[in-house]
């Protein structure tokens, strides 16, 4: 049987960020994935990835502590200087905007493919010489009083002090271990697609809520390009999965008074157009079993939120930096998975996690809301949030993240 310090199970940004992390600790680290073996080439031209994340300052701080973000190549990465989020009555005052000048911040966020991040650790991973990878699927894991055994489909078997899980929402580790998790459909579906434009997006994040519970948000990419996430009903998405491009300018013509148009200019498809449905997953408990925990869940694992706020990525990149931190800084006594290690690593997520997954999910109910009183009341809201500065700086500072590595 084969041992090492820690196994991350998943091989997501999460998942590789995590295990980069740990072997870099010094943590004898093995990752395994079923994909690990295939190579993600860095993407080229003017074709963009169709899996576009927002990143915070918090995930730059991570990709910087782990000695990335420099070889990133950031001519495919658009930072972001505002946001403009607009409510459904179409009125010039119901909108809250967020400028990076006003809260002295050089940016907001970036935004960038989902293939750049994951290139740049498997090339920084290829030189890590604590870090193994293997390309195999997790069947079973058994967790005792002094870690955990893990076999694997091949027939091999792995035995360590600590196991993360970062295999997805559906995580078949968690899943195993016991640990319920709250689900909730949202009964839509985001429709994700790259468009370029005839207008500078001017460094712009734009969101617009529509009347019956649309939201269509364009981000800004390198050059006159968006990236578009429309999340709608199932029913909805499938059809705007076929219209053709003079189809799709119809339709950004007829909904929001033609304000997309007006803002981004003639739009033409850069991408094919697909759609993900979406939901919101908590885990109950953040390590596990609960007898004596071994395991510790990140990103997916943990939690799923919707894609409204752009922070999905980012909460679970932050489930790595406090994890990365708190084992960085353990008593030269403790091990991995010394229960109070885990505990202080569970105490300092839930809060974070708790919070913005509750204003995610109110802020998509809230503009799901039909009547007129709700319409009145939430972009009231959006123009009372906007004469407030102390408010948006708070807001402000909630979206930037914070972490620690001192």
């Amino acid at each position: 049987m084969r041992t090492a310090d820690v196994v991350v199970v998943g091989g997501g940004i999460a998942g590789k960020a995590c295990a980069l992390g740990l072997a870099q600790l010094g943590l004898q680290t093995i990752e395994i994935a079923p994909d690990l073996g295939q190579s993600i080439a860095s993407p080229q031209g003017t074709q963009w990835g169709q899996r576009i994340y927002a990143f915070s300052p918090s995930t730059q701080k991570l990709l910087a502590h782990l000695q990335i973000w420099d070889a990133i190549d950031h001519s495919r990465l658009q930072p972001v200087r505002d946001m403009r989020i607009y409510g459904d009555r179409g009125e010039k005052n119901d909108q809250l905007h967020l400028s990076a000048f006003e809260a002295g911040t050089p940016q907001l966020a970036w935004i960038g493919e989902s293939n750049l991040i994951e290139h740049t650790l498997d090339q920084a991973s290829r030189f890590q010489n604590k870090l193994e990878r293997i390309s195999d699927v997790v069947e079973k894991i058994h967790v005792d009083a002094d870690g955990s055994t893990l076999h694997l489909k091949n027939g091999g078997s792995i035995r360590a002090q600590l196991v993360i899980a970062a295999d997805g929402a559906n995580s078949p580790i968690r899943n195993e271990l016991g640990i319920s998790a709250s689900e909730e459909s949202y009964s839509q579906s985001a429709v994700v697609a790259n468009w370029l434009c005839t207008y500078p997006h001017l460094e712009t994040a734009f969101q617009w809520f529509l009347p019956g519970g649309d939201i269509v948000a364009m981000l800004p990419l390198p050059g006159k390009q968006v990236s578009m996430v429309w999340s709608t009903s199932p029913e909805r998405a499938a059809d705007l999965l076929k219209l053709d491009q003079a189809q799709w300018l119809d339709q950004f013509a007829s909904i929001a008074n033609g304000v997309i148009l007006k803002q981004l200019g003639e739009l033409t498809l850069n991408s094919i157009p697909a759609a993900y449905p979406l939901r919101k997953i908590r885990a109950k408990r953040f390590i596990g079993p609960e007898a004596s925990p071994k395991v510790v869940l990140i990103g997916d694992a943990a939690h799923v939120m919707h894609p409204l706020a752009g922070q999905g990525l980012n909460l679970g990149l932050r489930d790595v930096a406090v994890l990365l931190n708190i084992l960085g800084k353990r008593e030269s006594f403790r091990s991995p998975s010394d229960i109070v290690l885990l505990r202080r690593y569970e105490r300092q997520r839930q809060g974070d996690t708790s919070a913005l997954l509750w204003v995610t999910d109110k802020l998509k109910k809230l503009f799901s809301a039909s009547s007129n009183t709700e319409r009145q009341l939430r972009n009231w809201g959006l123009g009372l949030v906007n004469k407030s500065h102390f408010i948006k700086q708070r807001l402000i500072e909630r979206a930037l993240g914070e972490i620690d590595f001192e």
